[in-house]
């Protein structure tokens, strides 16, 4: 009875935000695509009269000289830039301070995300530090950007958070080491570049987990209470897309065409979730991460066979409408939704993603559903609740 009246309150709360997300508007960022287009991005940062630019990425990145072409691309254009590289996976409110304190010394007018959804999410929340008096730790929650950040673009470096397109920027508390949220329009780049070009470079295991990051994003977009016929096209979209590409980007790095593609999948499936957001695959992966330092795409790669098969008795018919989609074969609704979540397996299998988290715990289960449960509750319009037993014994399975 307690549960059931939970379930309503939950309920009543993601009614709520779905009106929001019908009213609120939500910009798309100007879109540059194939080979090049992040040198086209520079050339149209500089028209929009940028002159000193904040370059913000990660070591690991400074380290493979991926910022080079692009500071060199503003040089020609006669814009100064300063590199900042402090942000590490996972960001702290710290790292963002320091990047903030970098663009406030050199007198930056404009901020450039150069990375995976770590650096364009701590870029994001730069940007909006720059312009508006307050701290990150106050702006954590719904629509707290008071005012517009400064001009904002990105170069995503992998295909799987969609961060170029989404409101929101994921940041950790460095005291509890919990990620927190901030979501807000404000947050959405003004433009961004899918260059395949810089993508080819990426590890096996970084495409792999990335990847699987924009499938998860995909199909808890259109099982999501709040999906509507345009998220439907674009989750749809992006899993179809990850299905027919990702396997051959994990094993032919070099291939632009399936590089590109995964590009695209990860901007459809950030169309789609930015509007009806995640559900407990999310949730669960960021208990994970938070705990053990699971890369974000591998946690939600490893939950989310278990999280369909929780979600199948309330999902069934989408699930099936997925399983139609990628051609899966034909059957019942109950039965397409098995042969979507064995498919899903075989993928995983197929990209060396284990079925198992290894670092998982029996001890830490009751605090790893508390907050995955705390996460969703308040967060996200999942197809099926369930209670701390159910996502306990859950987790209990994942156990190595």
């Amino acid at each position: 009875m307690f549960f059931a009246l939970k379930r309503l309150v939950h309920r009543t709360l993601m009614t709520v935000l779905r009106l929001l997300a019908k009213v609120l508007s939500i910009p798309r960022p100007i879109l540059f695509t194939t080979a090049g287009s992040s040198q086209r991005l520079c050339a149209a940062i500089a028209q929009m009269g940028a002159r000193h630019v904040l370059v913000v990425t990660d070591r690991g990145l400074i380290g493979l000289g991926m910022h080079e072409p692009i500071v060199a691309e503003f040089a020609r254009l006669g814009v100064d830039t300063t590199v900042f590289d402090g942000v590490e996976p996972d960001p702290s409110y710290t790292q963002v301070e320091d990047g903030l304190a970098l663009l406030k010394k050199n007198a930056c007018d404009a901020v450039l995300a150069l990375g995976g959804g770590s650096p364009i999410d701590a870029a994001k929340v730069i940007s909006v530090l720059a312009t508006n008096k307050t701290t990150v730790r106050k702006m954590i929650g719904f629509l707290k950007v008071r005012k517009p950040g400064l001009p904002f673009y990105a170069i995503p470096t992998t295909a799987g958070t969609g961060s170029e397109v989404t409101v929101a920027a994921v940041v950790s508390d460095p005291e509890t080491h919990l990620k927190t949220p901030v979501i807000d329009p404000k947050l959405v780049p003004q433009m961004a570049a899918l260059d395949p070009a810089l993508m080819v470079g990426m590890p096996p295991s970084v495409t792999a987990d990335t990847g699987l990051d924009a499938l998860t994003h995909g199909v808890e977009a259109y099982l999501s209470r709040n999906a509507t016929v345009e998220t439907d096209r674009f989750a749809l979209a992006a899993i179809q897309l990850v299905f027919d590409h990702l396997p051959e980007a994990y094993a032919e790095g070099n291939n632009l065409a399936a590089r590109e593609a995964m590009a695209m999948a990860s901007f459809y499936a950030g169309l789609a979730f930015t509007k009806t957001s995640v559900g407990y695959i999310h949730a669960i992966a960021h208990s994970f991460g938070a705990h053990y330092q699971v890369p974000h795409g591998r946690a939600n790669a490893i939950a989310m066979p278990y999280v369909l098969e929780f979600s199948q008795p309330k999902a069934a018919s989408r699930m099936a409408t997925i399983a139609r989609t990628l051609g899966l074969g034909e059957g019942t609704d109950s039965e397409l939704a098995t042969q979507l979540v064995e498919a899903i397996r075989r993928l995983l299998v197929d990209l060396d993603i284990p079925s198992h988290l290894e670092p998982l715990r029996r001890d830490d289960l009751p605090t790893i559903a508390g907050e995955a449960l705390k996460e969703a509750h308040y967060n996200y319009p999942v197809p099926r609740y369930m209670n701390r037993q159910q996502c306990e014994g859950m987790l209990a399975a994942m156990l190595a």
